[in-house]
């Protein structure tokens, strides 16, 4: 039997992004735009690891600053996601202006300062 989705109210996401932000610096990734949902989130990150590995730590780092804050564990993300590579600049543009600009009323979204100028070490 599978579980009942999970939606995140305001706070839980606020704390998913910030999640989402600590594993980046630790893993030393360039993270370029990230919109976290009630029950998803978008990322953009430059990153030299495969995809599903970056979705997997970042599912990681979320659930255990989820676990700390609610103080219980649930099952909160699918078994996979969707991740996609992007090569041209035009796509990276493209897909921090969608997960900033195009998931609807924000929630908890966070959006690189420096812009693509951060990937100048990619």
């Amino acid at each position: 039997m599978q579980c009942a989705p999970f939606e995140l109210r305001l706070p839980q996401a606020r704390c998913v992004l910030e999640a989402i932000r600590e594993v980046c610096e630790y893993r030393d990734w360039k993270l370029l735009a990230a919109h976290v949902r009630a029950r998803h989130a978008h990322l953009v990150v430059a990153a030299t690891e495969r995809p599903e590995r970056v979705m997997g730590d970042v599912k990681a780092y979320a659930s255990r600053a989820l676990n700390r804050r609610d103080r219980q564990k649930t099952r909160r993300w699918t078994r996979h996601g969707s991740t996609r590579y992007l090569w041209k600049p035009e796509q990276v543009f493209a897909a921090v202006q969608y997960v900033v600009e195009g998931q609807g009323e924000p929630m908890a979204v966070w959006r690189n300062p420096e812009g693509l100028a951060c990937l100048s070490a990619y």
